[in-house]
């Protein structure tokens, strides 16, 4: 495949590393800063719209966000060597599961981005190189797409996250459709995201939780894997838990899934996970104490990734476990390793990557360097550049053109989507847009 870019550091669990280990500024304290003071008329409303101080940021666009479901691409790897499609089933569901993980202690926004923007990262040591771009402004869409080094594997979305305020949460709903392509077994994977809310807004330390059903089809065999990832619940007891089955075409289980997005999964016999659960069930008196207390009591602290909180039922396999995040990640938005370099601009990407790529984003620059004044003023630059051009093509009639991604259907699932029409790894880019 041709084309050069971003050599990402080799990142592995037990922490080697090549690149980058920290940002150039610590993050600096929110705590004096009120998101209640901003949000409190905004209860019920769809936040799109509402333009957020730059202290509520973190140093990333949504798209290189978007762009950390990657961390974990072995899984993708893992399950194009099976020779069985449930064990294939098995670690795309794991790498949907995986795509959520690195949302854990999050509680930074990223920078919304800019209709144009773009962002690639080509990562050797994980077999991938990724393309994104901000498609639409109103409504805000992210399209993406990655394909293997080798050519095993295709993944691409488009992402239309609607933000709604609910008074003390923050709920995040991130619409659209996540595709996996597997080409050496003709197979096609769908899914979608959970639903992510931010706890806290009001008052106390923000924590956040990941709710909601997710189902990952094999299109081809007729397999799917059914999840749900569980609300926290009265005493915390639920936080964090994801369980469910991989069913046949005729919805027979073939195994259960368990464990928890913020640390691992495993995989048991069906029948071994529904004979646990019905063991495991509480006794009456505790129901009786459970009615009786408010669903709104704190969570219990997160313990670090290394030390694991599942009950694991005899005779499970682990089938995904997150990798531990730096010691200094606390002082720097609680990134991971992986996305610590997310915004590294490398030597020799000067002149090959388009002007409209994230790592050349000044107010992302300036918050990452610890410039908060500067990332504000030119986030509020960046913002009124965007209108006064939006502006100038209504009054001339001209189109937006969109350069590497055009509507249609999804071919898998049939619903409406952004695919990736070719081209930008020629890098070509001299008709790319002045938004920075």
């Amino acid at each position: 495949m041709s084309g050069t870019g971003n050599r990402g550091a080799k990142v592995q669990c037990n922490g080697v590393k090549k690149h980058r280990t920290s940002l150039p500024a610590p993050m600096f304290s929110r705590k004096d800063i009120s998101i209640w003071s901003i949000l409190r008329k905004c209860i019920g409303m769809e936040l799109s719209k509402i333009t957020m101080p730059v202290a509520f940021n973190e140093p990333l666009s949504l798209l290189q966000r978007l762009t950390e479901y990657m961390e974990h691409t072995y899984l993708i790897h893992q399950a194009d060597a099976s020779t069985n499609s449930t064990e294939r089933l098995k670690c795309v569901a794991a790498f949907a599961v995986s795509a959520v993980a690195s949302q854990w202690e999050r509680t930074g926004k990223p920078f919304n981005p800019l209709l144009g923007e773009t962002y690639e990262l080509i990562r050797d040591d994980l077999g991938f190189r990724w393309i994104s771009e901000q498609v639409s402004h109103h409504p805000p869409i992210s399209a993406f797409h990655a394909e293997g080094l080798n050519d095993d594997f295709v993944f691409h979305g488009s992402i239309y996250p609607k933000l709604k305020f609910w008074g003390r949460t923050l709920e995040a709903e991130p619409r659209g459709t996540i595709t996996l392509e597997l080409p050496k077994h003709s197979e096609a994977y769908t899914w979608s995201n959970p639903t992510c809310c931010v706890h806290n807004i009001i008052v106390g330390e923000l924590w956040i939780e990941q709710y909601g059903n997710v189902e990952v089809i094999n299109h081809k065999t007729g397999e799917r894997c059914s999840l749900t990832f569980k609300r926290c619940g009265v005493f915390g007891k639920e936080l964090h838990k994801v369980e469910g089955y991989i069913f046949d075409k005729s919805r027979r289980k073939l195994c259960a899934i368990y464990g928890k997005w913020t640390e691992c999964l495993y995989t048991v016999d069906a029948a071994t996970f529904d004979a646990h659960k019905t063991a495991d069930k509480k006794n009456p008196e505790e129901k009786k104490i459970s009615k009786q207390k408010s669903v709104d009591v704190e969570p219990e602290e997160m313990p670090p990734p290394d030390t694991e909180t599942v009950q694991v039922i005899p005779g499970s396999d682990c089938i995904w476990r997150i990798c531990s995040r730096p010691d200094n990640s606390s002082k720097y938005y609680a990134f991971s390793t992986f996305a610590m370099q997310l915004n590294e601009l490398e030597k020799d990407m000067e002149g090959v990557i388009p002007r409209t790529d994230c790592r050349l984003r000044p107010d992302i620059q300036a918050l990452e360097n610890g410039d908060i004044d500067l990332a504000s003023t030119e986030k509020k630059r960046l913002e009124e550049k965007q209108r006064t051009a939006r502006k100038n093509r209504s009054k001339s009639n001209a189109e937006w053109k969109i350069r590497w991604f055009q509507q249609g259907p999804n071919p898998h699932s049939g619903a409406q989507d952004w695919l990736y029409t070719g081209g930008y790894w020629n890098r070509n880019y001299s008709e790319v847009p002045d938004i920075y």
